[in-house]
């Protein structure tokens, strides 16, 4: 399976562990939502390549209204 994630500015937690929520779409259009908790480069990455992803990792968008809406209750 393929998927396009883009990173929202909603962080809740999950299973005891805070987790930003993700949104986007599969391959075939579904859309999904994850819950990410860490996310890294791979090792041994010019030291370029890890500014540029904190950088990046930065970038945040609002949630859609249904991810907003999600109550911390309706986590496990």
């Amino acid at each position: 399976m393929k998927i396009t994630i883009e990173s929202t500015s909603k962080i809740v937690t999950f299973n005891g562990i805070d987790c930003r929520v993700w949104e986007g779409k599969t391959a075939s259009g579904i859309e999904i939502h994850a819950f990410i908790s860490r996310i890294g480069v791979k090792e041994g990455q010019p030291v370029e390549t890890y500014e540029e992803f904190e950088r990046e990792l930065k970038e945040v968008r609002k949630p859609s209204a249904l991810i907003a809406a999600i109550p911390a209750r309706m986590l496990l």
